[in-house]
């Protein structure tokens, strides 16, 4: 959530193109001429998660849906960072209605990307904390980029708990007892840590090698037969799907009644008048 930041700086103060699908300021969306969908965040300088972003990620994966593509990539178009999370200001003195609609839209991102029937794979060329790391583990496969770069979530580092969607997520993707570990921690893993513990699935030389790796991925299921696959791919993820649209309502309610704290507020203003000093 790009919020570690917020909470202890205020205590110490690619590939060839055949068509265009869409193209937005916050999101392109390209179709290349191997039928594969690349879904490219682009919202300078970090690619924070604001409804914005999230508005145009949502309306792109329904369009993904909708044009049959081989399979969808879901990459960066910064050279350091795939997303940094949630853009702080979304909790920044908020209008409590836009609050909640950011909040659901997330939801929603997540219901589509995490419960695709199409095949997902991210290209993931930067840094990749907190709502970074749930977009990247809510795909089938994960490539990164070597480099300094890490990825995790590390919300316990804030002394806030992560939603029990993104927990879930993150033990369907690694053994629960990492899981545990991980988020208890607030880890961040290095590429090769991520490697190891296969919270990624390879590694890549450069943007380009991770989208080639996403595309051999996706190539595998040319003879699976797409509807046994995503049936499969709906019954293995269907408890922590069930999860959430059952407790959807309450989860709104626990993140506005975050954002309504005072004292989270008095921290966020620490942080953001310490950035306006600097600048």
């Amino acid at each position: 959530m790009f919020l570690r930041k917020v909470v202890n700086n205020a205590k110490r103060l690619a590939p060839n193109i055949r068509t265009m699908a869409s193209q937005g300021p916050l999101v392109d969306l390209t179709v290349d001429n191997d039928g594969v969908s690349i879904m490219t965040m682009q919202r300078p300088p970090v690619n924070s998660l604001n409804l914005d972003l999230l508005r145009e990620l949502s309306k792109s994966l329904d369009e993904v849906a909708k044009n049959k593509s081989r399979g969808l990539i879901l990459t960066s178009s910064s050279p350091t960072v795939f997303s940094a999370g949630l853009d702080i200001m979304e909790m920044y003195k908020p209008d409590f209605k836009r609050a909640e609609e950011f909040w659901t839209t997330l939801q929603d991102v997540w219901f589509k990307l995490f419960g695709s029937n199409f095949v997902t794979a991210a290209a993931i060329n930067g840094h990749a904390p907190a709502g970074g790391c749930l977009l990247a583990m809510s795909c089938e496969y994960r490539v990164m980029v070597q480099g300094k770069f890490t990825i995790g979530l590390n919300e316990t580092a804030l002394g806030i708990v992560a939603p029990t969607w993104f927990m879930d997520t993150m033990c369907h993707t690694i053994p629960m007892r990492e899981a545990e570990y991980a988020l208890t921690t607030a880890r961040m893993f290095t590429v090769d840590e991520a490697l190891k513990i296969r919270l990624i699935d390879e590694s890549a030389a450069d943007k380009a090698d991770a989208i080639t790796k996403c595309k051999s991925f996706i190539k595998k299921f040319e003879r699976i037969p797409p509807l046994a696959r995503s049936i499969t791919k709906q019954k293995i993820r269907q408890a922590p799907i069930k999860n959430l649209q059952d407790n959807r309502k309450a989860d709104s309610e626990e993140f506005l009644a975050y954002v309504k704290n005072p004292k989270v507020q008095q921290s966020l203003d620490m942080y953001i008048q310490s950035l306006k000093k600097k600048a």
